[in-house]
């Protein structure tokens, strides 16, 4: 925390020390103003959890990729939009202007917030023909989406099977719920159907992998355990914190890479549209096993006829368990695509990043996006709530939906 402070009153310092010197400072990334306006809109206000506001960021984004990529004359194909050259056109308030009316389309309780917001985005676009353009480009980019989402699927009802046989899923402690069945029903943004990606699935309960994986969740992820070093035990929560600490990642990207509002655009764009499909994808694969978590696995582990497993009927996780099945683990689904995303975008993996999360009180650090991929098949396994097969099949489904996103999507023209 104090490394924070300091960093912050650092940043101060350098701004005030500019303006004294009569040297502007940088211009704010209207991509990233409005990624951080839908961030709060989605998750601060609306409270959606993250398998729920991944399309709210996809729409976002990609109504924002096709304004910002118009404006510039459309030097990449668009995703909506039909191909024009709208050179002269405002790309601030093209940007600004999609992301606002997505946002209201799907928040319109919020309407006097986002409404401030979107006043004090064009009070920075200098008055006349190019700001003019740019929000009508801006409101046909966000109209496209709008309409292609129209009937999605994403308000659908739907629950999740339960069983009571070894292996198969049930609600899980303290709070015994079940959410976001209807995810695998919700009409992809770029995939044909989530069904088209698929994972071997659970081991065997009696194979000997399958006792593996019990017995390291069971030691490395209980809420007591005497083995996870308390590195293990940040990374688990600093992974597990609903803030998402990618949204810091790809801002801190954009200014670190120096990207243009333009770049900025496609970056978000390939990350968030992709992340969709892939959750879509990875709740399919979780319809389909419908397998048991491991705190409900430790706890009944003499009924699933493995003699190189016990039964511990008071273990609980590290973590509080997500109200849905196992296989596959959505976290290593989306992680793994989306630093595949940023490894295709940027066209290198040794890049550093680091994240702060409020709910570990840490800041981790990566020098590349397979370190963070990596991690995560292991923080999710510290925090108990995945065995590491969920977590490395996650990872290659998510990779597997990145690499058919991105060799049809968001391409150089």
């Amino acid at each position: 925390m104090i490394r924070r402070v300091i960093v912050v009153a650092a940043l101060a310092l350098s701004s005030c020390t500019a303006i004294a010197a009569g040297k502007p400072g940088p211009e704010p990334n209207m991509v990233v103003t409005w990624a951080e306006h839908s961030h709060t809109a989605a998750y601060e206000v609306a409270r959606q959890p993250p398998y729920i506001n991944g399309r709210v960021f996809a729409m976002v984004q990609g109504a924002v990729y096709d304004a910002a990529n118009a404006a510039a004359g459309s030097p990449y194909e668009p995703y909506l939009l039909p191909v024009h050259q709208r050179r002269g056109h405002s790309l601030d308030a093209a940007v600004a202007t999609a992301a606002y009316r997505v946002l209201l389309s799907i928040f319109p309780e919020q309407a006097a917030t986002l409404g401030a917001q979107y006043g004090a985005s064009l009070a920075t676009v200098r008055d006349g023909r190019a700001k003019r353009g740019g929000i009508a480009l801006g409101e046909e980019a966000a109209a496209a989406m709008i309409a292609a989402r129209r009937g999605d699927g994403s308000d659908r009802v739907a629950t999740w099977d339960v069983g009571t046989e070894p292996g198969q899923w049930r609600p899980t402690p303290p709070g015994f719920a079940q959410e976001g069945a209807h995810v695998a029903d919700v009409r992809p943004f770029v995939i044909r159907s989530g069904a088209d990606f698929r994972t071997a699935g659970p081991p065997a309960l009696g194979s000997a992998a399958y006792a593996e994986d019990l017995n390291e969740v069971k030691a490395l992820g209980s809420a007591t355990s005497t083995v996870r070093t308390q590195d293990q035990t940040e990374s688990a929560i600093w992974w597990h914190d609903r803030r998402q600490t990618e949204w810091q990642i790809k801002a801190q990207l954009a200014e670190t890479q120096h990207l243009s509002p333009l770049r900025t655009a496609r970056m978000y764009a390939m990350s968030d549209v992709t992340r969709a499909d892939v959750t879509i994808a990875c709740f399919t694969q979780k319809r389909r096993w419908g397998f048991w978590r491991p705190v409900t696995a430790v706890q009944l582990a003499d009924t699933d006829g493995n003699p190189a497993t016990s039964a511990d009927p008071a273990w609980t996780p590290l973590l509080i368990t997500p109200p849905f099945p196992d296989f596959t683990s959505g976290h290593a689904c989306t992680t793994g695509a989306i630093m595949l995303a940023l490894r295709r975008f940027f066209g290198r993996d040794d890049i550093p990043f680091s994240a702060y999360s409020a709910d570990s009180g840490t800041t981790r650090h990566f020098s590349s996006f397979s370190q963070a991929t990596a991690e995560v098949i292991e923080a999710r396994v510290w925090g108990g709530v995945h065995f590491r097969s969920a977590d490395v099949q996650g990872v290659d489904l998510g990779e597997q939906v990145t690499r058919y996103v991105l060799a049809r999507e968001f391409q150089p023209r």
